[in-house]
C-alpha cells in the first residue's frame, strides 16, 4: 500500500539517538500533575528491586522520551501498591505517534533486510542480557511468578530472533503467463504503518510477537500497550532504542483506562494506519474491526477463547493430570489459551478428579510472585476476582461439587484459591462463559461423539486439548475439534516456529511461524510487457 504519497514529504532522514529518557526514581507513590521536562519523573526499585535503567514512564515517540499532560497510576496487583506515575497519551499524542511512525516508514521500508535482520537480532540479544530485570517488571506489575516472568521473556526475546531470521526470506514469484512476450511478477512490500494493541497478561510477549513481524516486514509500529501493564512496552522501547532501532520505528503511547476507548478509535481510524493487531477481549475486537471497517484496514485479531480439554477413558491419567496443571494454571490461569472446561469420558472420571486434586494440593502454591516457591500470583484486579467467585456461585447453586479451593485467598483481594468443580453441567455460566481465573470444571461425557459436540458448542475456537492413545480416535478429534491449535497429550502449545491463532469468534489471521510475518505484507502484481 503506497501510503507515502499521502503527505508533501515522507523523507525521514536518519536522526541521532535520542537523548535518554526519564527514569522511575522520585518516590514511590508520587502523584500530581507531570513533571516539567527538565525534571526526571521517576520512582524507586521498590520492594523488587526494580531496575531504574529500565523503568520508563514517558511515551516514546520519534525516538524521544516525552512526558504527557496527566499521569495515571500503575498498581502491584499482590499488594495494591503503586508502582509509579505514568503518561497519560491522549489523542493528539497518539496521532503525533502515528505521524512519527509514517515518517518513519518512508526510510524503514527501504532499509535492506540484512540491516533490519541485524536490528531485530541485537535487540533480541539486549532482552537476554536483561531478562531478569524485564521478568521483575513484569511480576511487579502483572503479578504472575518470577519464574513465569522469566520464561515469558525469553520466549518474547525468541520472537524478535525468528523474525530476525525471517527478514531475509521474504521472496515474491515470477509467473509465466500465456501470453509470450510478458512476465507475471508477484511483490512483497510492507503495507505501512500499524497499530499494535495488546493486553496486560502477557505484557511482553504479545508485543514482540506483533512488533518482531512487523518490524522485519519493513513495517514501522505504534504500540498501545494495556493500562494495568505499560512498564514493560516502555522497557521494551528503551531496548530498542539501545539497539539501534531508528527513531519513529518503535512508538509507544500509554494511557488509562479512561482515555483506552478513544485512544484505540483515533489509531483505528487514522488515515496513516493501514494495519491493525489487536490481542484482547472478543467484546473490544468487535468495536476495533468496526473502526477499521470505515476505512477497509487490514486487521489481525487473536481474542477470547474457551478452551476445552478433553480425556478419553484410553488416556493416561498421570500425563492428562500433568497437562491438565500447565495448560490450567499457569499465569492464575489469565492466559487466552488456558483450559475453560474439561470433558472427562465416565470410566476414567473418577480417578482423573481424585488425581487432579491431589496434584493442585501438592503443586499449587499461592503467594506474592516474588516468593520463593510461588506457583500462583494473583490475579489481575478485584473484578478478576469477581468474575471467578461468580462463576464458583453460579455453578455450586446448579449443583456442581467444590472438590479443592472455591473462594478467595486470605492473602488479598486479588487472591483467589486454585478451584476444582466437579458434577458440572452445560447450563452452568463457567460452561460457556471464558473465565480467565484459577477455576476448573470437569463435566463427564460417555461417547467420542458427544465429547466433540461439547467442546464445538461455542462461538469461539482458539485452542482445544485433548487426551488419548487411540491413534485412529486422535486422527478423528484433531481434525473435528473446531479450534485453531490443538494440543494432543500437551497441555503447553505455544511456540514461535508454530502459527498462532483461532477460528470463528477467536480472531483473524495468524502469529508468529513463518506465516506472522504475512499479517504485515501486500502482494503488488506486476505485468512486465514488450518482452
Amino acid at each position: 500500500m503506497a501510503i507515502c504519497f499521502r503527505l508533501r514529504s515522507c523523507g525521514a532522514p536518519r536522526l541521532r539517538p535520542p537523548p535518554p529518557g526519564r527514569l522511575l526514581c522520585p518516590r514511590a507513590g508520587a502523584s500530581g500533575p507531570a513533571p516539567s521536562p527538565a525534571q526526571p519523573r521517576c520512582y524507586a526499585g521498590g520492594p523488587a528491586g526494580l531496575s531504574a535503567a529500565l523503568l520508563r514512564t514517558d511515551s516514546f515517540v520519534g525516538g524521544r522520551w516525552l512526558p504527557a499532560a496527566a499521569t495515571f497510576p500503575v498498581h502491584d496487583p499482590a499488594s495494591g501498591a503503586a508502582l509509579g506515575m505514568v503518561a497519560d497519551c491522549g489523542v493528539p499524542e497518539a496521532r503525533a505517534a502515528v505521524r512519527a511512525a509514517y515518517e518513519a516508514f518512508c526510510t524503514w521500508r527501504a532499509v535492506p533486510a540484512k540491516e533490519r535482520s541485524s536490528l531485530l537480532r541485537k535487540w533480541y540479544e539486549l532482552m537476554i542480557q536483561n531478562k531478569d530485570d524485564l521478568a521483575k517488571i513484569i511480576t511487579a506489575e502483572n503479578g504472575k511468578p518470577l519464574k513465569e516472568a522469566q520464561s515469558e521473556i525469553v520466549y518474547s526475546a525468541l520472537f524478535l530472533e525468528w523474525f530476525s531470521e525471517e527478514a531475509r526470506r521474504i521472496y515474491g514469484d515470477i509467473i509465466y503467463t500465456s501470453a509470450k512476450d510478458k512476465r507475471a511478477l508477484v511483490l512483497k512490500q510492507p503495507i505501512g504503518v500499524a497499530a499494535i494493541i495488546t493486553p496486560w497478561n502477557f505484557p511482553s510477549a504479545m508485543i514482540t510477537r506483533k512488533v518482531g513481524a512487523a518490524l522485519a516486514a519493513g513495517c514501522t509500529v505504534v504500540v498501545k500497550p494495556a493500562e494495568d501493564t505499560p512498564l514493560s512496552a516502555l522497557a521494551l522501547a528503551e531496548l530498542a532504542n539501545q539497539a539501534g532501532i531508528p527513531p519513529g520505528v518503535y512508538n509507544v503511547i500509554p494511557c488509562s483506562r479512561k482515555k483506552t476507548k478513544e485512544v484505540g478509535e483515533a489509531l483505528c481510524t487514522d488515515p496513516l494506519v493501514p494495519k491493525i493487531s489487536f490481542t484482547g477481549s472478543t467484546a473490544t475486537g468487535k468495536i476495533l474491526l468496526h473502526y477499521a471497517a470505515n476505512s477497509v484496514k487490514k486487521v489481525s485479531l487473536e481474542l477470547g477463547g474457551h478452551a476445552p480439554f478433553i480425556v478419553f477413558d484410553s488416556a493416561n491419567v498421570d500425563q492428562a493430570v500433568a497437562g491438565a496443571l500447565a495448560s490450567k494454571f499457569r499465569n492464575s490461569g489469565q492466559t487466552c489459551v488456558c483450559t475453560n472446561r474439561f470433558l472427562v469420558q465416565r470410566g476414567i472420571h473418577d480417578s482423573f478428579v481424585k488425581e487432579f486434586a491431589a496434584a493442585m494440593k501438592k503443586s499449587l502454591r499461592v503467594g506474592n510472585g516474588f516468593e520463593e516457591g510461588t506457583t500462583q500470583g494473583p490475579l489481575i484486579n478485584e473484578k478478576a476476582v469477581e468474575k471467578v467467585e461468580k462463576h464458583v456461585s453460579d455453578a455450586v447453586s446448579k449443583g456442581a461439587t467444590v472438590v479443592t479451593g472455591g473462594k478467595r485467598h486470605q492473602l488479598g483481594k486479588n487472591f483467589f484459591e486454585p478451584t476444582l468443580l466437579s458434577n458440572v453441567t452445560q447450563d452452568m455460566l463457567c460452561s460457556h462463559e471464558e473465565t480467565f481465573g484459577p477455576l476448573a470444571p470437569v463435566i463427564k461425557f460417555d461417547t467420542e461423539e458427544e465429547a466433540v459436540a461439547i467442546a464445538n458448542a461455542t462461538d469461539v475456537g482458539l485452542a482445544g486439548y485433548f487426551y488419548s492413545q487411540d491413534p485412529a480416535q486422535i486422527w478423528r478429534v484433531a481434525e473435528q475439534l473446531e479450534v485453531g491449535m490443538v494440543g494432543v497429550n500437551e497441555g503447553l502449545i505455544s511456540s514461535v516456529e508454530c502459527p498462532f491463532g483461532g477460528v470463528k469468534q477467536s480472531g483473524l489471521g495468524r502469529e508468529g511461524s513463518k506465516y506472522g510475518i504475512d499479517e504485515y505484507l501486500e502482494l503488488k502484481y506486476v505485468c512486465f510487457g514488450g518482452l
